[in-house]
């Protein structure tokens, strides 16, 4: 496959970034995920331990013989329906595989499933829920792509998903150092920082309208910056007394990944504005972990003409079906 070459006016890394989630490109693409949004149906999946998780499952009908499954999870404060989802979703679904839109505790729609809110260390129950899947949607070979924090967690649930044969796992520009991340939000673009903010801000309050005895309402109103927001909720509503344990205790840099054994592949970008290419340097390389490194892209951008198609979309298609 041709390598990435945005046209001029669709080069810059904010404007990809920007095209991942927002804009003229979801009024542009939305015939293309018409097939998948006509099959699809709303699915509760048993996590295990008494949680529940949500999903979205497209299938082929009228198709007697199994098809390969992708499971896609979204990035952080996403789901299912966000743009960069969607387009990748409807375009696997018309190459012909089948299609799970995972979404992690409290995103969605789903902030009604479980008291507790969600923290990016709730791996196990990621991973029950795949296997749900895995054992509830008959298929040929089982794929795993993730986005952004929906990368992190595809690789990490790759390394604990023992009894779901996963045949290939994408992450596509995955955090990988969450702390450093942070703090490149908060120094950086204020576009991103701000908008990060508004919609963790916005989902706390929606789980608290439903879980009021969470009682966090007045720490909520006084912090206006990510930084404080971590030092109140995670010692509050994690295991770790401090931001920086929480960080370390998803990131994948290190030798996390060293005991990979799943097919894996990474695509990033090397203008990505959120997540810092220099982290992969910082990856543990397993022989069944590949890397990729587009000149451009942005933030799981990859928007490859005037018609706002997905360049990436084509890549996984071809990782997988590779």
């Amino acid at each position: 496959m041709q390598p990435f070459r945005p046209p001029l006016l669709l080069r810059s890394r904010h404007v990809q970034t920007i095209l991942a989630t927002t804009g003229p490109r979801r009024l542009l693409q939305r015939n293309t995920w018409r097939a998948l949004r006509r099959h699809e149906r709303e699915v509760t999946l048993d996590a295990g331990q008494g949680v529940r998780l949500s999903g979205l499952f497209s299938g082929h009908d009228g198709h007697h013989e199994p098809r390969d499954l992708v499971t896609l999870i979204h990035g952080w404060e996403g789901s299912g329906n966000s743009l960069y989802v969607l387009s990748a979703a409807g375009y696997l679904f018309d190459q012909g595989f089948d299609v799970f839109r995972l979404l992690l505790r409290d995103h969605g729609n789903s902030h009604h499933l479980n008291r507790e809110p969600f923290t990016c260390t709730r791996l196990r129950e990621a991973v029950e829920a795949l296997g749900t899947v895995d054992r509830q949607f008959p298929h040929r070979r089982h794929f795993l792509v993730g986005f952004s924090l929906g990368g992190n967690f595809a690789l990490r649930m790759a390394m604990h998903a023992a009894g779901i044969d996963l045949a290939k796992v994408v992450a596509i520009c995955p955090v990988v150092l969450p702390h450093r991340t942070m703090e490149d939000l908060e120094a950086g673009f204020f576009v991103y920082h701000a908008y990060f903010l508004f919609k963790w801000k916005r989902s706390l309050r929606k789980k608290l309208t439903l879980f009021p005895d969470l009682g966090y309402s007045a720490a909520l109103a006084t912090r206006h910056s990510l930084r404080t927001m971590n030092e109140y909720f995670v010692p509050h509503l994690t295991e770790f007394a401090k931001p920086i344990d929480y960080f370390m205790g998803y990131a994948i840099a290190g030798d996390v990944l060293a005991g990979l054994s799943v097919p894996s592949h990474i695509l990033a970008a090397a203008d990505d504005p959120v997540i810092d290419v220099r982290h992969f340097d910082q990856v543990a390389r397993p022989p069944c972990l590949s890397l990729e490194i587009a000149s451009h892209g942005g933030h799981c951008g990859f928007v490859k003409n005037y018609r706002m198609d997905s360049w990436a979309n084509e890549r996984i298609a071809e990782i997988l079906k590779g």
